[in-house]
């Protein structure tokens, strides 16, 4: 009657967003102060209040039809032309308007472009630990996500493990840096190899391998750290980005895909974007968020409060005993958990009231994922609890 896996999808929630409305349900019954809930990648840095503004003013100056009304599909001119702009002079790109499409979020960017360029029989590839959606999403349009495995000592790509996995079906890599869960950042080194192997493949293969690099993080990067353009790296990428995380917006739905004048055959390549757009429903993204993000595009992300909560939160745990890559960007630490079984490991972590993600969701068994975007202090009063937690495995 109706399709089993739509069915499956609706009633299974994520593992993620089951701990986060456990949290809710307890914090009803325990109190709030007695709940750690690190599930969540929900910023609780305010909205600057030069977004604030920028809606305000909007709101007050232009006619009601202009910013609630349609825009094109890929997006209000304007809005195109602005965000190329910021993005050329801060990478040293030659992007146009017509090198941008606006969409609902970096979820709406990503699946657009799995749709997009998906064939019958063809190939994804991700790194682990990676966003567990992006199975479901590549799935949904007919793909095949492979993964390689996790390197663990610091979460770059293991190449080796890489190459065994590319086939003449693999139409995409997709690439997360910072990396959500792992907060590591892929190095220029890592980048760079990265795209001379998929070069060599192209050429084996006779047809073009695309990189989908999803860029969320992109802004919250910590000092020492560069996230590298990989359109200046390698030519066949398409970059998805959202304001979500960067101006704590994710609700709004708001971001973009770039795609540089050197992809193989753009035309087709944007058309087929418009396309997959199109049949997924999407009609433009929310106007007066395009405005909004057109006036802010070169604006600065306030992200001390997640350098803070992070080194906090990092120090806390190898003090405890945990064993952990330290924060490159992004808001989640992603350590070692005290036993084999990630799942049986945050399980008993409730008891403490510490609500966290196990590794295996993102690929990476032996793991747990802590998001640290939450207020400072729950973080500070949890320590002693990961601490006692700790105790239990003789730390």
């Amino acid at each position: 009657m109706v399709s089993e896996k739509m069915y499956e999808l609706g009633t299974k929630k994520s593992t993620i967003r089951t701990i986060f409305e456990f949290g809710r349900k307890r914090a009803a019954e325990v109190g709030e102060d007695q709940v750690f809930d690190f599930s969540l990648g929900n910023p609780n840095v305010p909205t600057p209040d030069f977004i604030r503004e920028a809606a305000v003013d909007i709101l007050q100056t232009k006619a009601p039809n202009e910013i609630h009304g349609y825009t094109v599909a890929p997006g209000h001119p304007q809005v195109r032309a602005a965000v190329a702009e910021s993005l050329n002079r801060r990478f040293g790109m030659d992007y146009e308007g017509k090198n941008v499409f606006m969409t609902a979020g970096a979820a709406a960017a990503i699946t657009i472009c799995f749709k997009a360029l998906c064939e019958t029989g063809d190939e994804f590839i991700a790194f682990a630990p990676f966003f567990p959606e992006y199975r479901c999403f590549v799935e949904s349009v007919g793909g095949k996500l492979s993964v390689v495995p996790a390197r663990t000592e610091d979460f770059q790509i293991d190449f080796a493990a890489f190459e065994r996995l590319l086939t003449p079906n693999t139409k995409a890599v997709i690439v997360n840096s910072p990396n959500n869960p792992s907060g590591a950042v892929y190095s220029e080194q890592t980048i760079a190899r990265l795209a001379e192997i998929l070069r060599q493949k192209e050429q084996a293969y006779g047809h073009p391998i695309f990189i989908i690099s999803d860029e969320p993080y992109r802004e919250i990067v910590f000092e020492g750290y560069t996230v590298p353009y990989v359109p200046k790296y390698y030519e066949d990428t398409l970059v998805c980005y959202s304001y979500s995380k960067s101006f704590s917006l994710p609700g709004e739905r708001i971001g973009y895909i770039a795609v540089p004048d050197s992809v193989a055959d753009f035309g087709a390549v944007f058309g087929a974007i418009a396309g997959a757009a199109r049949v997924l429903t999407h009609v433009n993204a929310p106007s007066l968020w395009q405005y909004v993000v057109a006036r802010c595009v070169d604006k600065p992300s306030d992200i001390s409060k997640y350098v803070e909560n992070g080194k906090l939160l990092y120090d806390g745990l190898i003090a405890a005993g945990f064993t952990c890559v330290k924060p490159q960007g992004a808001f989640y630490l992603f350590p070692k958990c005290l036993e084999e079984d990630d799942a049986a490991f945050c399980e008993r972590a409730k008891k403490y009231g510490l609500l966290l993600v196990p590794g295996a969701d993102f690929g990476c068994p032996g793991y747990f994922r802590a998001a640290y975007c939450i207020k400072t202090e729950t973080i500070r009063r949890s320590l002693p609890l990961f601490k006692k937690l700790a105790a239990e495995y003789g730390k």
